[in-house]
């Protein structure tokens, strides 16, 4: 078992929970579609000896070993699996120690994009407890965070990616990804912008066009050029009134991913967008991906 590093790679971080394997299973072959190598993760996290008690500090020393050895052995099977479902592809396997969160925001910096799944404990436990790694990668990790609670829909026809745009610069990388990916996926881009006026009781009926006449514009600025780029790829405009969480999650039902900016507020205050990607981590129906903003990726 390699415990060295690869750079470039899709990361994946695994352990022994089922939401493991769909995340294990996303990251191999996404890495296969992009040909690049597979970095499989497993965070032993030990116990805090340091100021603890005589009697916690001789159990680990008794059972540590035995608990690494299982380590080792849930990610061998781990890679495996990856090598078993995508023969030829390059699969690193690595067992660090450390919380989940640090190991894997250790190595984000040069990686292609990390992938987490979910123990589906609740949102609060997911997101926000010692064993959440979630919300701290997509707080500070520089390159994509991909999270899979549910597998991907691959039975309409063209497949779907979903963006969340609203003008901002981060959403502005969410769609450069999506194009990206439904490249390699032969896929459709659906570019989304929701939005909600500061006082809806209080704002005209022309008033309410105007404004989403202003967001249609930011929409198709954000996305023009892309085509271009990548002629292959159709893409479908949509502007929808709502919660982006909701009106995001509703445009991704039959979406293979969904892909939105880590954080930002695009040239309209009303459509919001990357306040809620935490949201879209406990909410969307398909793997979602959180993209960084470009500052944060430029000093990694």
């Amino acid at each position: 078992m390699s415990t060295s590093r690869a750079r470039g790679a899709v990361v994946v971080g695994v352990d022994a929970t089922p939401g493991a394997g769909l995340a294990l299973a996303w990251a191999a072959d996404e890495a296969a579609l992009r040909r690049l190598p597979l970095h499989v993760v497993l965070a032993a996290d030990v116990p805090g000896l340091e100021g603890g008690s005589a009697e916690l500090t001789s159990l680990w020393t008794s059972w540590g070993p035995a608990v690494r050895t299982v380590y080792a052995t849930v990610l061998e099977e781990a890679r495996d699996f990856a090598v078993g479902r995508h023969p030829g592809l390059t699969v690193v396997a690595e067992l660090a120690d450390g919380s989940p969160a640090d190991v894997l925001r250790a190595r984000a910096p040069g990686s292609a994009m990390v992938v987490i799944g979910s123990r589906h404990r609740g949102i609060v436990r997911d997101l926000f407890s010692r064993e959440s790694v979630g919300e701290p990668l997509v707080t500070h990790a520089p390159c994509p965070v991909v999270v899979v609670r549910e597998p991907e829909l691959v039975s309409h026809a063209p497949p779907q990616v979903v963006v969340g745009v609203d003008g901002s610069a981060v959403s502005m990388e969410a769609v450069r990804f999506a194009f990206e990916e439904a490249a390699f996926r032969e896929a459709r881009v659906i570019a989304v912008s929701a939005w909600q006026p500061p006082h809806p009781r209080d704002l005209a009926l022309e008033d309410a066009e105007d404004a989403e006449d202003e967001v249609r514009r930011i929409l198709a600025e954000s996305t023009a050029g892309w085509q271009e780029k990548y002629p292959q790829v159709d893409i479908r405009h949509a502007v929808v009134r709502g919660h982006p969480v909701r009106v995001l999650s509703d445009a991704a039902q039959w979406a293979v991913l969904l892909v939105a900016g880590s954080r930002g507020l695009g040239g309209f205050s009303g459509l919001l967008l990357g306040s809620v990607s935490q949201g879209l981590m406990h909410h969307a129906p398909c793997p979602v991906v959180i993209v960084p903003h470009p500052a944060r990726n430029g000093d990694a």
